[in-house]
């Protein structure tokens, strides 16, 4: 029996795929999380087979939680499942140490299909990751963020999701001096003038969704 454990910060959706999982022959839901902190102390616990989680957490991203597991155990096998579909992040995902990513708005048939193949060994994507990521390449879009380390890029989706600083240095428990530092040498390497430039790129590479415009005044 494959061991897996559910990291979302969401009940609902948690719900959801453990339900689709525990369908399949050989895979069992031994544990629950929604925070990086606790998949860490989750897989401290349960050293499971397999751990599915949404980069979109609550403090620390799924990326932190990804990077620490693996730092524990080089072995641990990881899969991504988010809706965040942007190359830039699908690719640190896997320079953290993920195996696997899957977007939330494949069919349930890639869920499973990158399910079995991450606990075979392989790396696996959905199809319209592969597809985003091979997009990007083809365009010579790698070039942007990839200069970004894991912690720049973090604090660049925050900040281009509208995070404050302070709000950022919170979330990622840093100092505000650390995440005004880290917002410069950003804005340097991607030749940034202003966050809204930032936001602007980060939007352009897929990393966050563009906002929605406001309502027209009747």
């Amino acid at each position: 029996m494959m061991r897996i454990i559910l990291i979302d910060d969401h009940p609902v959706v948690r719900e959801g795929y453990r339900r689709l999982l525990e369908r399949q022959p050989g895979l069992s839901v031994v544990a629950e999380g929604e925070s990086a902190a606790e998949a860490y102390r989750l897989y401290k616990a349960h050293a499971p087979d397999l751990v599915i989680l949404d980069l979109s957490l609550p403090g620390p991203s799924g990326i932190e939680a990804i990077r620490h597991i693996r730092q524990r155990d080089g072995a641990a096998q990881i899969l991504v499942f988010s809706m965040r579909t942007g190359a830039a992040i699908v690719r640190q995902a896997f320079a953290a140490g993920a195996r696997g990513y899957v977007s939330k708005a494949s069919p349930p048939r890639e869920l499973l299909a990158a399910v079995a193949g991450v606990l075979r060994g392989e790396r696996a994507m959905s199809t319209d990751i592969a597809h985003a990521v091979a997009q990007d390449e083809v365009a010579g879009g790698r070039a942007a963020l990839d200069d970004l380390s894991p912690r720049e890029l973090e604090i660049l989706s925050l900040t281009a999701a509208g995070a404050t600083a302070q709000a950022v240095a919170e979330a990622l428990c840093l100092s505000l001096k650390t995440v005004h530092n880290n917002l410069s040498a950003i804005r340097a390497k991607l030749g940034a003038r202003t966050d809204a430039h930032l936001v602007w790129i980060a939007v352009g590479a897929g990393l966050v969704s563009a906002p929605e415009a406001p309502p027209l005044a009747e």
